[in-house]
């Protein structure tokens, strides 16, 4: 990630990773530590697999939480506040109807890293997202996807 990009998230998704970020420095570091004086304790560190995997998680562990920090360090939670709750934004639980499959879809409008398809969760960077941004109830789009172009109405857009 480039140093100083600003990257805005819900205060859900802000939170999950203040809670993370807490999880790995306190509990995760101190298993990792309990881990190591155990397979310590087997002898022979140049042949101690116990020791080595322990190591390797620390290091993985470590490796995150300076990842955590520095998304932190540069996110930008969005005011809630200040959002026109009919228009379809950010933290938006935005009902969809794929006009060519009749099939109806829900999604929530999140920042990149909030982004997790299979729990409905779709970046506001992503082609239905961004099209979804600004839109409407009633207002209809046609979006490029990987798979092809879709064609889609909003049913409904709502705040959680």
């Amino acid at each position: 990630m480039a140093k100083g990009k600003k990257i805005t998230y819900t205060q859900q998704g802000y939170q999950q990773l203040v809670d993370e970020l807490q999880y790995l420095k306190i509990e995760m570091r101190e298993k990792i530590k309990n881990d190591i004086a155990v397979a310590r304790s087997f002898g022979d560190l140049s042949e101690n697999a116990e020791y080595d995997e322990a190591r390797n998680e620390q290091a993985k562990n470590e490796a995150r939480i300076k990842e955590l920090e520095e998304l932190l360090e540069n996110a930008v939670i969005m005011d809630e506040t200040a959002i026109d709750t009919s228009v379809a934004s950010l933290g938006s639980t935005v009902r969809v109807l794929d006009i060519g499959l009749n099939e109806e879809m829900t999604y929530l409008l999140v920042g990149s890293n909030e982004a997790d398809p299979m729990e409905g969760k779709i970046s506001d960077q992503s082609p239905i997202g961004a099209a979804l941004i600004d839109m409407r109830e009633g207002d209809e789009a046609e979006v490029e996807t990987p798979a092809g172009v879709i064609h889609i109405r909003v049913l409904e857009v709502t705040r959680t």
